[in-house]
């Protein structure tokens, strides 16, 4: 889902007859990333009044802590943007910790921006090599198929790599590769997405008679 999320907030000014609004512009309601890389988690701020302070938390914490000062994410995290720009968390070596929603919060002279509004949620997939069928005799075929759990954000249609022992075999858009198994030894198989080819998947090794024990 790639829709804009608009979040109004009005609140009265001293002394000045009728309403001032802020909004607050989430450029994507969900977004999906490889386990290991960096993602951006942006939005925009339109206001009228000074802002105090800014900045990101999460949603699923007992209350708001910004991002910065949470050990988990030591080092880890960055925000950039200023009021006339978008506001950036950018948050690198994601981890299976990390999914969660984030969202942006600011404070003003008159207002604190509303803790319970929606924000971005994020999913961290990560590459695992499934075999089928998980048995099969010598000279038969077996289909490994690199897989994901859910449609990259940055690259929703990708290349899919794939290794023999290490080394680079070929590249294909099928996420599926089809070979027949051969009498003795046994060879290591793992996966890779163009683009994000540092993030390989662990390896499956595929041994005489369908042995395939992972790594």
């Amino acid at each position: 889902e790639y829709n804009l999320v608009d979040l109004l907030l009005c609140h009265c000014v001293s002394g000045v007859q009728g309403q001032s609004c802020s909004r607050v512009t989430y450029t994507k309601r969900r977004i999906c990333v490889l386990k290991g890389s960096t993602v951006d988690i942006s939005c925009t701020y339109v206001g009228y009044d000074y802002t105090t302070s800014t900045f990101w938390f999460r949603s699923d914490k007992s209350s708001p802590e910004d991002l910065t000062r949470d050990p988990g994410y030591a080092d880890r995290v960055e925000y950039t943007g200023t009021y006339r720009g978008p506001f950036t968390l950018k948050i690198s070596d994601l981890r299976e910790e990390d999914p969660a929603e984030y969202r942006f919060t600011f404070k003003t002279d008159n207002v604190e921006w509303g803790h319970s509004f929606p924000g971005t949620t994020l999913t961290v997939t990560d590459l695992q090599v499934k075999v089928t069928p998980d048995t099969v005799a010598e000279g038969r075929s077996v289909t490994l198929t690199c897989s994901i759990t859910c449609t990259l954000s940055d690259n929703p249609n990708p290349t899919y790599i794939w290794y023999k022992n290490g080394e680079y075999l070929f590249s294909d858009s099928s996420p599926q590769y089809q070979y027949s198994v051969s009498r003795g030894g046994s060879d290591s198989y793992s996966c890779a997405l163009r683009g994000h080819d540092k993030l390989s998947s662990p390896n499956v090794t595929v041994g005489e008679c369908g042995d395939l024990p992972p790594e």
